[in-house]
């Protein structure tokens, strides 16, 4: 795997890179073969809070995963925990449903321990409807804080897409279109 570690208000120093190198690289004995992958490693510090991200695609997956802490290794050791912990469920889903050769199944290693889902967990709890009324990005924004909402679904009244605007964990906003 490809090491790409940025630091935002932090030097990446040797100690920090050889640790993240550590811990992120004990995820290869999940695979039968080294994944050929970059990861992506983004470390940052706010208000004594100190954030990583590790991104780390791969061919027919997407492993990723962020969480602060006040102290830097502790904040890598609770990423790569919830990393491991998506992998397992993947593996699980992966075993499930797909059973015939050359399916990520065989990507894994078979000594992983799988995950029990709850039954429960993909359960879709709640259906709602609505009309999507045209506006603009703006309005809809507008609309979602008025509601107390961390979304809003909205049809576009530019190009009549149906869009996503959403409260970024930053603050600020973003915008979902369709391609």
């Amino acid at each position: 795997m490809n090491y790409n570690i940025r630091g935002e208000n932090l030097e990446v120093t040797p100690a920090i890179r050889e640790y993240v190198e550590k811990k992120v690289g004990k995820l290869e004995k999940y695979f039968d073969t080294t994944p050929i992958a970059d990861v992506n490693v983004n470390l940052q510090v706010h208000n004594n809070q100190q954030s990583i991200e590790v991104t780390i695609p791969m061919p027919q997956l997407l492993l990723r995963a962020e969480d602060t802490h006040n102290d830097l290794y502790a904040a890598i050791d609770l990423v790569v925990e919830k990393l491991e912990r998506q992998i397992r469920k993947y593996k699980t889903k992966v075993n499930r449903k797909f059973r015939q050769e050359g399916s990520l199944k065989y990507m894994f290693t078979n000594d992983i321990e799988t995950v029990e889902e709850d039954e429960d967990e993909l359960e879709v709890v709640r259906t709602k409807r609505f009309n999507l009324k045209p506006m603009d990005a703006e309005e809809a924004i507008l609309q979602m804080d008025m509601l107390g909402h961390s979304f809003f679904v909205f049809s576009n009244s530019i190009n009549g897409d149906t869009n996503v605007v959403y409260r970024r964990k930053d603050g600020r906003y973003g915008l979902i279109e369709p391609e």
